[in-house]
């Protein structure tokens, strides 16, 4: 098994290098100019994980690999580093990161967090996106911080009738914590709620385009 992704993997850099040689629009990537459109291939994987469908689950699976492997041969022609760096990387990151299986320590050591914080880190939070949406950075720093021990508000506060923003962002924002403690993710949770939603919404609008039938008396 592994020496067939292998041999796959290996096909998609020869295939890389040669779409840079050959093709115009491939030659003129750059790592900027490709940014925007991983965003776009992480988001549709998303949607095929909420949609629980394998089949457009492995093909942006695929395209995500690709970018990350396009990623290393821009980078490796602007001399900066190479697909074996960035593996070199991950794999060493999750060495130290797991150092109950892969050092000394027990199971009942140093937290994920905790971890991640003696590699350099000032704050727990340094490695949340700040252009991550609101929903799902509200998810992640709330993970993050209880991961260190912080302690997160379970009790949502009263919202008044006519509530300003502020109110509201505290009861959402209380509402994602009152979520965790329950095993929820916020962000699933209103995904799935908004996929109903846009259904039932394009069922409603074909509803209303098509002709009314009337009976004959």
């Amino acid at each position: 098994m592994e020496s067939k992704a292998s041999s796959e993997f290996e096909r998609l850099g020869s295939i890389l290098d040669t779409l840079r040689q050959r093709c115009p629009w491939d030659k003129a990537q750059t790592l900027d100019s490709l940014r925007y459109l991983t965003i776009e291939e992480v988001y549709e994987l998303s949607e095929a994980i909420l949609a629980h469908n394998p089949a457009d689950m492995c093909k942006e699976l695929g395209d995500i690999a690709m970018h990350v492997y396009f990623y290393a041969k821009i980078a490796e022609d602007e001399g900066l580093f190479t697909m074996e760096d960035v593996l070199r990387s991950v794999c060493q990151k999750l060495i130290n990161r797991h150092p109950f299986i892969y050092g000394e320590e027990s199971c009942q050591g140093r937290t994920w967090e905790q971890i991640k914080m003696a590699e350099g880190r000032r704050s727990v939070l340094e490695g949340v996106p700040r252009s991550l949406p609101p929903l799902v950075k509200a998810v992640r720093v709330q993970e993050k911080a209880a991961g260190i021990g912080y302690p997160i508000p379970q009790d949502l506060p009263p919202l008044p009738d006519n509530p300003s923003e502020e109110q509201l962002g505290n009861y959402l924002f209380a509402l994602v914590g009152w979520a965790h403690e329950r095993g929820l993710n916020a962000d699933n949770a209103l995904s799935l709620t908004l996929s109903h939603f846009e259904a039932d919404v394009h069922h409603w609008e074909e509803q209303q385009r098509s002709p009314a039938i009337t009976k004959k008396c």
